[in-house]
């Protein structure tokens, strides 16, 4: 494929991903957060073991696979999509989106320290500016606006709101869920695998019925 659409395909889920923080966002005004979650997952669970279904993939799990699935639906599926319905529910979706997509930056970290994968000088210069980029966008803004003049009076300014926090929380959910998926997989077909992990993370968002509006 040409370098040019190959870096485009390579942007464009980070694109429908911004998207579709501002689409959920009028949802949660009539629908609670563990409504909007089973809304998202089965659908596309459905259409994703279809599609599996159609390509002629197994949709059976492995016995040695199953309770890394359920793992991974619980941590993937029910708790980000849980973080994330509250979060985006008390921040605004443009910065929800960008908090989300954090998501990446703890992936590499985890596969560094877990699986041994090399990161060039070139990558770690990126992981910190990704991480200082994530970190100023929960300072207040004097602090940013005038740092050298009023950052002792700024220092009392909040930083960090709770809904800013959920979306953290929703994206260190999702980086684990990355890394547990590929022990889900190991017998089984990792299409399969995604499409249960999210039916099964169904389950709890259906039951809890306590959780905050």
């Amino acid at each position: 494929m040409p370098f040019l659409p190959r870096w485009l395909l390579m942007l464009l889920p980070f694109a429908l991903w911004g998207t579709a923080m501002a689409a959920m966002k009028p949802l949660l005004v009539g629908a609670g957060p563990l409504t909007l979650a089973w809304m998202r997952l089965v659908p596309a669970g459905l259409l994703v073991l279809l599609a599996a279904a159609l390509l002629g993939r197994s949709l059976r799990v492995e016995r040695r696979d199953l309770g890394w699935l359920l793992l991974f639906a619980a941590v993937d599926a029910t708790l980000f999509q849980a973080l994330l319905a509250v979060g985006l529910g008390q921040t605004g979706a443009g910065l929800g989106s960008v908090l989300i997509d954090s998501q990446p930056l703890v992936v590499a970290l985890l596969a560094r320290s877990l699986f041994a994968e090399a990161i060039n000088p070139v990558g770690w210069l990126g992981l910190l500016l990704g991480v200082l980029g994530i970190v100023c966008l929960g300072l207040p803004a004097p602090l940013l606006q005038h740092w050298w003049l009023e950052a002792p009076s700024s220092l009392g300014a909040r930083a960090w709101s709770h809904g800013e926090l959920w979306m953290l929380g929703a994206a260190l959910a999702m980086a684990f869920g990355t890394v547990i998926s590929r022990y889900a997989c190991r017998s089984s077909d990792p299409v399969a695998i995604t499409g249960w992990h999210m039916l099964l993370g169904v389950c709890p968002c259906c039951s809890l019925r306590l959780w905050p509006r």
